[in-house]
């Protein structure tokens, strides 16, 4: 990504050091691109009685319908056992269930193998998370958004290590230190946009030392953070070049094929257009956005299973928010070009970082904070003592 080298760069690990594995969901149920069909899986789930529950709620070694788990933070769900529980589906959040692609959850503790509750502490309106994605080809090797984050299989790193945006994930000094030599006063957000701009493959971070430098730097990575985060001003493309339907979806759309020539996306014989090439294109780790987010919602479900109920037809909200996706992928492809030419000169190497006694993190930088600041209810409505 960059044409200079940096062997001593920092790594990422060593900047934001607390860092949570991926959630484990255990089965793929609970999650699904709209949230009525989850509320009518959970009606279908507590109609059924004996080992028709069983089976449809697909208990692993983790979860069955007898387990006994807390709440998840910040969640109403329910902590009755399975087996018995009653009640209205607790109301589905939106979370980031695939790169670029924002779903919804059942937020219940007790259908989701491994939830990480240390996340859910503190998610919240300040809060972005930093996410791994494992890529060592030409796509993005770090992902941000402002949900929680679902998929696999990289590693996630919160910004703020405690609910508020108080206590920013970042090495005891490194704000200083950055203030200190830049002259400037950067924000732990700018700081991550920075990150986000100049991390190369493998997760090392060029820091710099010119003032002007940071600054541009922060203004790519701060643009980045805006289109994968989604969570301001809708994204758009001047004038003709917005994506629009030219030929109606049809019910089911079953097929997805892009013509290169004519910029159009086929989705069986409706049409979106334009779709540049550098959308369609458009990879994470391997694997094509645009295909993989139309497969989720398309690819036929395993009959009498929770996941095989879905919308009869395809929702008019699909489609706005594939345009929208088109949309954030053609601007992050014209991004990377900024991003290749965007070199990284006077960096501030980790020996550096380790002079100024930056470097390396405390081992109580690498766990997580204390945040319970309330109660939270563990199995069986007793309250959890943390």
């Amino acid at each position: 990504m960059h044409s200079v080298t940096h062997d001593d760069a920092p790594l990422l690990a060593d900047l934001m050091p607390w860092s949570v594995a991926p959630l484990r969901p255990g089965r793929a149920w609970p999650t699904a691109p709209d949230p009525a069909s989850l509320k009518a899986r959970w009606d279908a789930l507590l109609k059924a009685e004996g080992p028709d529950r069983r089976a449809l709620f697909e208990p692993t070694r983790s979860r069955t319908l007898h387990s006994a788990v807390g709440q998840l933070p910040g969640r109403p769900g329910g902590t009755e056992k399975l087996a018995r529980a009653a009640g209205p589906c607790p109301e589905p959040v939106r979370v980031l269930a695939a790169p670029f692609d924002e779903q919804w959850l059942i937020p219940d503790h007790r259908l989701i193998d491994a939830a990480r509750p240390e996340l859910w502490r503190v998610a919240d309106a300040h809060q972005v998370f930093a996410v791994e994605t494992a890529a060592d080809g030409p796509g993005p090797p770090l992902l941000a958004t402002s949900l929680v984050p679902t998929l696999r299989p990289g590693r996630i790193r919160p910004l703020y290590r405690r609910p508020g945006g108080e206590e920013p994930n970042l090495t005891p000094g490194l704000l200083e230190h950055l203030a200190a030599r830049l002259g400037l006063s950067p924000t732990p957000l700018d700081v991550l946009a920075w990150i986000m701009a100049a991390v190369r493959p493998g997760l090392a971070v060029p820091l710099t030392a010119d003032p002007e430098l940071w600054s541009h730097g922060v203004r790519l990575g701060h643009r980045l953070l805006w289109l994968m985060r989604r969570d301001g001003d809708r994204p758009k493309l001047p004038g003709g070049r917005r994506p629009y339907v030219r030929a109606p979806l049809p019910p089911r759309p079953l097929t997805l094929v892009h013509d290169r020539d004519e910029e159009t996306l086929h989705l069986d014989e409706g049409r979106i257009s334009p779709v540049p090439p550098e959308a369609w294109d458009f990879e994470v780790a391997g694997v094509r956005v645009l295909e993989e987010w139309f497969t989720t919602r398309t690819a036929e479900a395993e009959a009498r299973t929770l996941a095989a109920i879905r919308p009869p037809t395809w929702p008019q909200s699909w489609t706005s928010e594939l345009l929208e996706l088109i949309t954030v992928l053609t601007l992050l492809a014209e991004l990377r070009a900024s991003q290749v030419e965007f070199e990284v000169t006077e960096s501030l190497t980790s020996a550096d970082l380790r002079a100024a006694g930056v470097l390396p993190p405390s081992a109580s930088a690498r766990r997580p904070a204390t945040v319970l600041d309330h109660h939270e209810e563990g199995p069986e409505g007793q309250f959890a003592l943390i």
